[in-house]
């Protein structure tokens, strides 16, 4: 048993670094933190921009697709996470 949960966290570990922000991660409230968590996650940021009342932060991640994660400007929490082509 302890071998095939080993094995199981061996493969999804790299899977696991890779994750994208979800709503509810907290990534800050200012450009560098919010930048730096976004990395974390691995989502490259490229800008920021205010948009309705949020905070909008364009990324790419690995694979080079573009997304668009809102961000509440009061408590730095992802609200919504967008694929950019839709």
């Amino acid at each position: 048993m302890k071998k095939t949960f080993l094995i199981a966290a061996m493969i999804c570990a790299p899977f696991a670094a890779m994750a994208m922000p979800v709503v509810g991660d907290v990534v800050g409230t200012n450009a560098a933190d919010a930048t730096a968590a976004l990395v974390a996650k691995g989502c490259a940021v490229t800008a920021f921009e205010a948009e309705d009342g949020s905070i909008e932060a364009q990324c790419t991640d690995e694979a080079m697709k573009v997304w668009e994660v809102y961000i509440d400007p009061k408590t730095g929490a992802v609200t919504e996470v967008k694929d950019e082509a839709e």
